[in-house]
């Protein structure tokens, strides 16, 4: 006979976290592991440099629960935060940035099909089927500077296109996005 799986409320979460506790700890894993490598995933491409970047997410989220202030908010968006932060951090490291590429077409309808499995979906006003609404070259920028974190210098040099476009073209976007948000 198989004992039930523990289940605890976010409160006694972080309590036993913050006390160091294992058998917590792998709970959280269990729970919240998928969900953090969709985020990480949306940022960095490739899949063994996302799971080295989730692994790196729950030792960070071990070593600095203390630093944790629910008066902030949920730990859930804690997690999210450390995460998405992760992955901007190791997309910008050194060599990093050259090694991402950019998904189009049949690979990125793929990607998003998988990505609905793993992370919860949270754009409840459509911003994203706004965002795809826009000229290609358009969305490319809006999506590097917006959903992966990317600096207008970063992706100039990852289109290899002048700063001036890029900034032309970050400009026209959302003054389209801002029309189509209106309606």
């Amino acid at each position: 006979m198989t004992t039930p799986a523990a289940t605890y409320t976010e409160e006694e979460l972080v309590y036993l976290l913050k006390q160091q506790s294992r058998e917590a700890f792998n709970y959280l894993y269990k729970n919240y592991a998928r969900v953090l490598y969709g985020v990480i995933n949306k940022v960095v491409y490739d899949e063994q440099t996302a799971q080295d970047v989730l692994q790196e997410v729950f030792v960070k989220i071990w070593n600095n629960i203390g630093q944790y202030d629910k008066g902030k908010g949920r730990i859930y968006t804690w997690m999210i935060n450390i995460a998405r932060n992760a992955a901007i951090d190791k997309l910008r490291s050194k060599g990093e940035i050259m090694k991402g590429k950019i998904r189009t077409g049949e690979e990125t309808v793929n990607n998003l099909a998988q990505g609905m499995k793993t992370e919860q979906v949270t754009d409840a006003i459509g911003l994203r089927k706004m965002v795809a609404g826009l000229k290609p070259e358009y969305e490319t920028i809006v999506e590097l500077a917006y959903y992966k974190g990317f600096t207008m210098d970063e992706i100039s040099k990852t289109l290899e296109i002048p700063l001036g476009t890029v900034k032309t073209r970050m400009r026209s976007a959302l003054q389209q996005l801002r029309e189509v948000f209106k309606k």
